[in-house]
């Protein structure tokens, strides 16, 4: 696929980028100009800064989420955004998204952990890193959603926010040690949920005013708040232990079995999966918010994610993708091109060094901020609705199964009982044979991929 500049204005009145203007740019290929332009420079400089003091509670949180170290979380962060950039002057696929570590696949990683041990998952970040790269190299990307409808993808996120709601909800009532009475309900509890719930909702209201201005805003607002509110207030903070980040070989620790092996290939092929169809599904949101109406190209995206994920394997690093949260603010708070990743590293990077600094993050301030991500992830399925009310039950279904079971399992038997439902409905009500009912559910499939993007 051929990227192609459309010569629109942007919005708050800058130009579109005309292939004329810029020696970088080409007839069809405009490669410099989707990683830097000077005439953005500010623009992107402003928006790296703003993007990457937000993407650091999200990242943090999320780490938390999949039982990484969070100097880790960090660490993948900065790796993506510098390999993101890299790739906008080779193979741009978006230009204004932000790379990081996924909300969406952090219960997953937990499960890895939980199942393999923190010893084997740099092997299995690299195994689905290569999976990606096989993905890439044969162009699949447009195969998965074809597999897999959209609306079970948006039902298994809102699984997944849901986890992450209830995960975090549990920060808004804990206290310090120091604080813990006889009794649960006792005065200082009170006062915590108190706290937490003014924090919460100046958050939700801050993001409702400027959402579509500078969404950052409410961010700011709370994390900075909330450090002013522990320096009067004992309330708990986030700790980062600041471990050594190190090279190491990607490999399975010695004491893997065949059959543990046999389990991280499925386990890396399901990573794999919702990794490419995330990054497919943010493109196309992506690409509807870009200021330039610049097209996505999703193979060249999942180019950068899977040498991000198998580069970052080496340092025991995590999955990445073009988060939508994050992606959305740097382009409200003004990115054009790419470069604006190269100050959100700095931004992430500074803390990464300077870890002491995060344990001023109270643990309310960041409990606001995860609960509203998995609420947005719920919300999702508000896409679902456009496609029927049988896609919205199976959405529904899939999330709750998601919740219940976990991330494999659900989806799994979401995809068993949709194939169910087609086959009963084209044998039994039209009379169809089986092999016309199994084209007939590849063409619906494809269709619904279709609209999609």
């Amino acid at each position: 696929m051929t990227d192609q500049t459309q010569n629109k204005p942007a919005s708050g009145g800058e130009p579109a980028i005309n292939p004329g203007e810029d020696a970088v740019l080409t007839a069809d290929k405009h490669f410099g100009a989707a990683a830097f332009q000077k005439k953005y420079l500010f623009r992107d400089t402003a928006a790296g800064i703003i993007t990457g003091t937000m993407a650091i509670p999200l990242s943090i949180g999320i780490a938390i989420m999949s039982d990484y170290p969070i100097k880790v979380g960090l660490a993948t962060v900065v790796f993506a955004c510098i390999i993101g950039w890299i790739n906008a002057w080779i193979r741009p696929g978006n230009y204004i998204g932000c790379p990081g570590i996924a909300a969406g696949l952090a219960p997953a990683l937990a499960l890895g952990v939980a199942s393999f041990g923190m010893e084997n998952m740099a092997f299995c970040i690299f195994l689905t890193s290569a999976m990606q790269a096989v993905c890439w190299h044969f162009n699949w990307q447009k195969y998965l959603l074809v597999a897999v409808p959209v609306y079970l993808v948006e039902g298994l996120l809102a699984g997944i926010g849901l986890k992450i709601m209830l995960k975090f909800f549990e920060f808004t009532y804990e206290l310090p040690e120091e604080a813990v009475g006889d009794t649960f309900w006792n005065a200082a509890r009170y006062q915590m949920v108190t706290i937490s719930a003014i924090g919460f909702a100046v958050f939700l209201f801050l993001f409702a005013k400027y959402k579509d201005i500078q969404p950052a805003i409410a961010y700011f607002v709370l994390i900075f708040g909330g450090a002013a509110v522990a320096l009067f207030v004992e309330v708990p903070m986030i700790y980062v232990e600041d471990i050594d980040l190190y090279l190491r070989l990607p490999l399975p620790h010695e004491d893997a079995t065949i059959w543990m092996l046999f389990l991280m290939v499925l386990f890396c092929l399901m990573l794999a999966t919702i990794d490419v169809i995330e990054q497919v599904m943010s493109n196309a949101a992506i690409e509807k918010i870009d200021p330039l109406k610049r097209k996505c190209n999703s193979n060249n995206s999942l180019l950068a994610i899977w040498i991000a994920n198998m580069g970052s394997s080496f340092f025991g690093g995590m999955t990445n993708l073009d988060g939508l949260a994050k992606s959305t603010t740097n382009r409200l708070a003004g990115a054009y091109t790419k470069f604006s990743l190269i100050l959100i590293a700095i931004v992430v990077g500074f803390f990464i060094m300077n870890t002491q600094y995060l344990d001023y993050l109270p643990k309310f301030a960041l409990a606001a901020i995860m609960i509203f991500s998995g609420y947005k992830m719920i919300a999702g399925l508000a896409h679902v609705t456009h496609y029927g009310p049988y896609a919205l039950m199976l959405a529904i279904l899939c999330g709750l199964l998601v919740f219940e079971l976990g991330i494999f399992e659900g989806l799994l038997i979401a995809m068993v009982v949709h194939a169910l439902v087609h086959f009963m409905v084209y044998t039994m009500h039209d009379k169809m044979e089986t092999k016309s009912v199994i084209r007939r559910y590849f063409e619906n499939l494809k269709k619904d991929s279709t609209n999609l993007q």
